[in-house]
């Protein structure tokens, strides 16, 4: 037995920005012959996330690029169709890695049940990737201490936006950057930041420099270049940064170096990369954590649902123009 599957394949390594030559929408038959162990996921839900760009390749990236002709990759949530896992029942909820495609089949040990205590999108979001991202980075790297002055770069993206929270929540002082009034609005009085600043404003740098009158203990980047450029002269003395992405260079064949590294050295400040799949360990407590903050509402998020699979290229696009809010996610 097989059924029709809708993919979103990619078919063309980009050259700086994605364009809709990059994709291609096809239907493929797909097997529902399973093995001792696997399940086969309907996907409802699939994550748009700033690293596709690195896994589509063209450009400097950490990782192996993705083969062409073959799903999109990506986080996906959904519901088992058919389940040859014990342990896994058809019905269930699942956040798997299936990438850009209706359905798909996975050894039922790279699935993780959801509980359902949230709706699914958030379990690629808040509870999901990012929110990890956001813990890990804020808690196992930044470790803020009460009344410092966090700095947070997308502050209304979906990892940035739960870092902020997480932030103040320890008893820092949070300042969100974010691209135009209205998100530098949502960060204040949506997400409870103490100050928010225009990285698009005409004097951004001086902007930032008012609202940190007192220097900049911790830092989480996800953006890199000119914003990461403004932050470094306020840093202060045995200041952090944890180094979350530079998503403003994903387009670029090569990373520029940013202006001011010689603030590093005089000011001993401590500069970490990290990637959220390197402590799969600290996955477990970060999902739970997440999951009941959010629940019971701790922490606020927020979504840009866009309908439809071949929709999601166009959602790629718009992800790095900062037309989203929050976590951008596909409906299937």
């Amino acid at each position: 037995m097989s059924l029709p599957n809708r993919q979103l394949l990619l078919v063309r390594r980009p050259e700086g920005a994605f364009r809709n030559g990059d994709f291609s929408l096809a239907t493929r038959e797909l097997s529902e012959d399973l093995a001792p162990g696997e399940i086969l996921v309907r996907n409802l839900f699939v994550s748009v996330d700033p690293y596709l760009r690195l896994l589509a390749g063209g450009g400097e990236t950490f990782t192996q690029p993705l083969t062409l002709g073959q799903p999109m990759a990506s986080w996906a949530v959904g519901e088992v169709a058919a389940s040859r896992d014990p342990g896994i029942a058809s019905g269930d909820k699942v956040v798997t890695y299936l990438g850009w495609q209706l359905f798909g089949i996975c050894p039922g040990a790279e699935a993780r049940k959801v509980s359902g205590r949230l709706p699914l999108p958030a379990y690629l979001g808040v509870a999901g990737m990012p929110g990890v991202t956001a813990y890990l980075g804020m808690f196992d790297i930044g470790r803020p201490k009460a009344g410092e002055t966090v700095v947070i770069s997308a502050a209304a993206g979906a990892v940035g936006s739960i870092a902020g929270q997480l932030a103040r929540m320890h008893g820092c002082r949070v300042i969100g950057i974010a691209g135009g009034p209205a998100k530098c609005r949502h960060v204040v009085e949506d997400l409870g930041f103490g100050a928010s600043v225009d990285y698009k404003a005409a004097h951004f740098p001086s902007d930032l420099g008012r609202a940190a009158p007192e220097g900049i203990d911790l830092y989480f980047d996800s953006v890199g270049g000119p914003v990461l450029e403004a932050v470094l002269p306020l840093l202060n003395p045995f200041a952090r940064i944890v180094l979350c992405g530079h998503i403003s260079t994903y387009n670029r064949r090569e990373t520029p170096v940013p202006k001011g590294w010689e603030f590093l050295l005089s000011r001993r400040v401590r500069l970490q990369g990290f990637i959220v799949g390197d402590r799969l360990d600290r996955w477990p407590e970060a999902l739970a954590r997440l999951e009941h903050w959010a629940a019971g509402g701790k922490l606020r998020y927020e979504e840009t649902i866009i309908e439809g699979l071949e929709n999601a290229p166009e959602a790629l696009h718009d992800l790095f123009q900062g037309k989203s809010l929050g976590k951008l996610v596909v409906a299937l």
